[in-house]
């Protein structure tokens, strides 16, 4: 049966192309992001399925009064398997981020273009991919009359883009009697061109914003001035024994290391001749899950704290982003497994598990406390310009996720 499958997916590369160009013709963008939220495009996904034999959705909808709908759309589609005690789930997103710079793409972003294997757009990859590969995993089966050996559920999610409080976490904390703790739940948001890659683990992750309050004055009259810039700077210099004083290695982890980057930097004074009083610097850093947060923060403030007597300014420290690494999922778990045989069975590569410093919406899972795999065969350009997806990662990427379904 599950070869069966496997012939259907073959054959539906301009299905393929038909619901991209759909997906990527309506661009979903959250509130924060400028834009209406994601109704407008679960609606035309909702016809498109219809008319394909699905049966409707469920829906888990999250009120918004942000939205002109007034709610941001999370929808279940289940193909009852054999078995009902377990379910493999592939959770995608549903919104996109914005196009970014216009000039820097080749074609119009919200156009699919269809160059060979290659699809062109934006969302294309991120999240589309996934999206369409669990649909025609699910196609295969509805078309084919063929019943998985477990319930197999496509969550198709908003808010992704921005944090996921109308998502996932809505779902989660709204509707969690859905999902069943041996279930199988996989995110097909992040991977390697290869394919082999499976993430089970992610670092902790602390944005932090530091502003130094100085005295302005100018630059002919330091002696005037506390120098707001100068003094960032050497708080800067100090954020590179970070990485000797949290030095542990992970090997589960790419980069095996924790890492502490001065990223952002907002302008101080508009000319030359003027000493900054007020300087804004960002830090992003990822951390590996032995090291408490906390840990590392206090020694950024007492670095700070030093610097402020030294220089007789004010160092205050906010955050923009700050999450503890949820617990991993276990290499040896049964969803990690089933996955791993899929992929050898379609991609012939040997998988391995690995964890990494971005965070992903698994991390929500995680800490409910279910097991999630992350993987996709993607090429990784989310968020770029000229952003695509190959028509047959997209095949074998349903192949492998009807693999799961069907096989276990």
């Amino acid at each position: 049966m599950t070869s069966e499958v496997f012939k259907r997916i073959d054959g539906y590369k301009n299905e393929v192309i038909e619901i991209q160009k759909l997906l990527v013709s309506i661009p979903a963008l959250a509130p924060e992001n400028q834009g209406d939220g994601e109704m407008k495009k679960a609606e035309a996904l909702m016809d498109y399925l219809k008319k394909k034999g699905f049966p409707e959705p469920e829906t888990y909808h999250a009120p918004d009064s942000r939205v002109s709908s007034g709610k941001r759309p999370n929808l279940v589609y289940r193909i009852k398997g054999k078995d009902s005690s377990r379910k493999v789930w592939v959770m995608s997103h549903l919104d996109i981020v914005p196009a970014g710079e216009l000039s820097l793409w080749q074609s119009d972003p919200f156009v699919l273009k269809v160059d060979g294997d290659k699809l062109i757009g934006r969302g294309v990859e991120d999240n589309h991919q996934g999206l369409v590969a669990s649909y025609i995993a699910a196609l295969a089966m509805v078309e084919a009359k063929i019943q998985p050996k477990y319930d197999f559920c496509l969550l198709f999610v908003a808010d992704e883009e921005v944090g996921s409080d109308y998502g996932i976490t809505y779902v989660l904390n709204n509707h969690g009697r859905i999902f069943g703790k041996d279930d199988y739940i996989l995110v097909p948001d992040s991977g390697l061109p290869d394919g082999a890659a499976i993430e089970v683990a992610e670092k902790s992750i602390s944005w932090i914003k530091i502003a130094t309050k100085g005295v302005q004055a100018h630059g002919s009259r330091p002696d005037l001035a506390k120098n707001a810039f100068r003094a960032a700077s050497k708080l800067v210099v100090k954020l590179d024994e970070l990485y000797k004083e949290f030095s542990d290695r992970d090997k589960l982890f790419e980069p095996p290391y924790s890492t502490f980057e001065p990223t952002k930097k907002e302008a101080n004074v508009p000319n030359i001749n003027t000493i900054p009083g007020d300087d804004v610097f960002y830090i992003d850093c990822r951390v590996l899950p032995k090291y408490p947060l906390a840990k590392v923060e206090a020694r950024i403030r007492g670095w700070a704290d030093e610097i402020e007597k030294s220089d007789g300014v004010t160092i205050t420290m906010s955050h923009g982003q700050r999450a503890e690494a949820a617990p991993a999922t276990s290499p040896d778990s049964p969803v990690v497994k089933a996955l791993m045989r899929g992929i050898e069975t379609v991609y012939n590569v040997k998988p391995y598990s690995y964890g990494i410093g971005g965070g992903t919406v698994a991390a929500i899972f995680r800490r409910a406390g279910y097991s999630a795999a992350v993987w996709a065969k993607i090429f990784e350009v989310a968020h770029q310009p000229n952003e695509y997806a190959l028509i047959s990662n997209t095949l074998g990427d349903a192949k492998v996720f009807a693999h799961v379904a069907m096989e276990g």
